[in-house]
């Protein structure tokens, strides 16, 4: 059993941070979001440090990302009114009438503005008041949605059970249309997680988060700066240590979910000249250049007087042997 050492955290396989220099970067993280959703907690358990809370992910997909057909809901019930409805009687659109103005109210409140703007559904099945401040909301590209209207015109009742049905927690819907597309480029979700989950154990939380069919191997988390630096998390990292100790401002750094086949990795020697203008480049490449020849002149001196020295060497041989 390993024993776990009170003075030191884990941040990934055989890497250590200790704990008095993560607390201190934690107070700051928390002080730059006070009074916010992401602040975060900690405590110990056992001697070992756990900071738990909300860690911001922002989508970077370059594929589309498969959704469950299925969002587990139970099916909704059938209607009593609804063989009244479609055998004509008066008294069951009356009745159905009265059931969708009184049906009115609520589904209002419970509709969000960024429901509204994206216009998915009346209303979204299973989302609270928590799940929106954690970022359940997935936003998708335009081109994503293309499901067709159903045929002909039912009654606003009908049609609002109809999208209920067919919306999941995040407004999309389940059909052969839609259920595959791919989130807007930069668009921000978080989860809830702790200090001593891996890159892995967060994947699979997302993703499950939004009912995403596709593997966890499939995607990787990346750092990206400012500065145009890229760096994988490994699998065996700690991604909420990793955001605490770069520090709170995410216009400096940004956690994103990303395929690793379609990133680069870059490093920071390299960052630093991304964003260098061009005259600035070709003047650092003539440089280069000139202490290329240099070198070049230097070796081809030492490699001649070499050449020389060994032919004296091999003339004084060829006199002696005559001699």
């Amino acid at each position: 059993m390993a024993v776990v050492d009170s003075d030191r955290v884990q941040i990934g396989k055989d890497k250590f941070v200790s704990k008095s220099s993560l607390l201190s970067h934690l107070k700051t993280f928390n002080l730059y979001y006070e009074e916010q959703a992401l602040q975060l907690r900690h405590r110990e358990e056992e001697g070992e440090l756990i900071i738990e809370g909300l860690l911001n992910i922002s989508w970077g997909l370059r594929r589309p990302i498969r959704l469950q057909m299925e969002d587990g809901k139970e099916p909704i019930k059938s209607d009593p009114f609804l063989s009244s409805w479609s055998s004509g009687s008066a008294a069951g659109k009356a009745e159905i009438k009265k059931q969708n103005i009184q049906h009115v109210a609520p589904t209002i409140k419970v509709t969000g503005p960024e429901i509204q703007a994206n216009d998915s559904c009346s209303e979204v099945a299973g989302e609270t008041g928590t799940d929106q401040e954690e970022g359940s909301y997935l936003q998708r590209t335009r081109s994503d949605v293309g499901g067709k209207r159903l045929g002909g015109r039912a009654a606003p009742g009908i049609q609002r059970r109809i999208r209920r049905h067919r919306c999941s927690f995040n407004g999309h819907f389940y059909n052969h249309k839609t259920a595959v597309f791919t989130p807007a480029f930069g668009s921000v979700t978080n989860v809830r997680i702790n200090s001593s989950m891996t890159t892995s154990q967060v994947l699979r939380v997302l993703l499950n988060k939004f009912k995403i069919e596709n593997s966890p191997d499939e995607f990787s988390l990346f750092l990206l700066h400012t500065s145009g630096e890229r760096v994988q998390l490994k699998r065996d990292e700690h991604p909420l240590v990793v955001r605490i100790l770069q520090g709170p401002c995410e216009q400096v750094s940004k956690i994103f979910l990303m395929e690793p086949d379609q990133v680069e990795e870059v490093t920071y020697d390299v960052a630093q000249y991304i964003k260098l203008e061009m005259p600035v480049l070709q003047s650092f490449i003539f440089k280069l250049q000139e202490e290329e020849c240099r070198e070049m002149e230097k070796l081809k001196q030492r490699y001649c007087a070499l050449r020389t020295m060994i032919q004296k060497h091999m003339h004084c041989l060829a006199h002696k042997a005559v001699g």
